[in-house]
């Protein structure tokens, strides 16, 4: 394994709004494929003849994949270069997507979605890279990640309403089949607005941190998701989440002492805002479920909403958080992140607090409609927020690993989230757990640098 020497090469030569749409595309993509799904599974099921446990792998094998390989994707793209990673992603995620949408048989469907979610974990870190190393700038940074988060809130919502016109409308293939497109203009304006990175001598990938990291994680989440349809004290589900704490733990042992050029230098973690960060993403990826998916159930399940009209029904609130997090940004660099996350985990809680009274004779403006706008509020001035000070911190030549890391503690606090909550009890008890996160969120915040 020898040493090497990076050059940081500044990869924009587009203007900056070109590469802000780029990025903020690719992230829009990818969340915009873990909901989009959703609304198609009932013809999924018919078309394909898929059993109930099977189906739930359209969605799960997606997920799995991208929590588990972001860690090993974010160290690739700063070895192998961010436009190379980026471009390789959005290749793999795009064949994936016509593998979906031309797939007969269910075991092809689900091996496309883990190979989507593959694909994914290469290209998240790599936006992040871009975002790090284009926008030097404090503010011109801060606003990036405003736009960057907005469009990826927006695409976790408009998934579902985009799904729900595609199935209606055309068929269920066509949730896959439009990515296609997508992902070949994007590859394009990839190729056309980001330079190679240069680099001196060629370091390796830490093989042994990325074997017990990835298998770590994706063991610990495969455990989680599980509990959906097993106790807790099941052996489908504590066996794998038992193995993936031991892998976790080897794999802390594996940086700390073994590998010369570890895939996440344990060091990061005495960067405050890396520490703290990551720790608050963790807990905001359940607040996130909180918010989007049992929203959704509940104006389902509970105020009888059909699944276009629910996707409809969040709309107002998609809009709130996009524009939140953009004016976030613009506030950042003056009032310093703590305030900030300060600010959002106060509408979090307040939110979460009123959404918990909403019951079957609740009325949608006043019941759902208000709560879920506050809720939106607060993740909009939240998560730009965290996701700006997880990695602002990262040092010369390791962005994209610590940006892989910071997308890994959201997505692996999302699932984690989704297991514990659905096994919580009613919405009511659901939205006080999501309370209680906020107000966790609020705590960690104190942990990090006034500005």
């Amino acid at each position: 394994m020898t040493s090497t020497v990076t050059r940081r090469a500044t990869p924009r030569t587009a203007p900056a709004w070109l590469v802000l749409a780029l990025v903020s595309a690719c992230q829009f993509m990818v969340i915009l494929d873990v909901s989009i799904v959703n609304v198609a599974l009932p013809s999924i099921q018919r078309d394909l003849g898929f059993t109930p446990t099977g189906l739930a792998w359209v969605v799960n094998g997606y997920l799995l994949a991208f929590a588990g390989f972001m860690l090993p994707g974010g160290r690739a793209a700063d070895l192998f270069g961010h436009r190379r990673m980026l471009v390789a992603g959005l290749a793999l995620f795009s064949a994936a997507s016509l593998a979906a949408g031309l797939a007969t048989m269910p075991e092809v469907l689900v091996v496309a979605r883990v190979a989507q979610g593959l694909g994914a974990a290469m290209l998240a870190p790599a936006t992040l890279v871009v975002l790090n190393s284009s926008f030097t700038d404090p503010h011109a940074r801060a606003r990036a990640f405003g736009a960057w988060s907005a469009a990826g809130g927006a695409g976790g919502v408009v998934g579902a309403v985009v799904g729900g016109a595609l199935t209606t409308g055309l068929s269920w293939q066509w949730v896959f089949l439009i990515n296609v497109p997508i992902g070949a203009v994007l590859i394009t304006a990839a190729m056309t607005a980001l330079t190679r990175t240069r680099t001196g001598r060629r370091e390796t990938l830490d093989l042994a941190g990325a074997v017990t990291g990835t298998a770590g994680l994706t063991a610990l989440v495969y455990g989680v998701m599980q509990s959906a349809g097993h106790g807790w004290t099941s052996g489908r589900v504590a066996g794998p989440i038992a193995a993936g704490v031991v892998l976790l733990a080897a794999f802390i042992v594996v940086e700390a002492r073994v590998a010369s050029r570890p895939m996440i230098p344990l060091r990061l973690f005495a960067i405050r805002g890396v520490a703290a960060g990551n720790a608050m993403l963790l807990l905001f990826g359940g607040v996130a479920i909180g918010m989007w998916y049992f929203t959704s159930l509940l104006l389902q399940d509970v105020l009888g909403f059909g699944a276009l009209d629910a996707g409809l029904g969040q709309t107002p609130a998609a809009v709130t958080f996009v524009a939140v997090a953009r004016l976030a940004a613009g506030l950042l660099p003056r009032a310093g992140a703590r305030t900030l996350i300060l600010a959002g985990s106060a509408c979090l809680v307040a939110g979460f607090g009123w959404l918990a009274q909403a019951g079957a004779g609740s009325d949608y403006v006043t019941d759902v409609l208000g709560p879920t706008l506050l809720v939106a509020a607060g993740i909009g001035l939240a998560f730009p927020t965290l996701m700006a000070a997880a990695t602002a911190g990262a040092p010369d030549g390791e962005a994209g690993t610590v940006g892989g890391l910071a997308s890994t503690a959201n997505q692996v606090g999302g699932s984690i989230g989704l297991a514990v909550l659905a096994t919580a009890g009613g919405y009511d008890v659901v939205f006080l757990i999501a309370a209680g996160l906020g107000a966790a969120i609020a705590a960690l915040s104190l942990l990090l640098p006034r500005h």
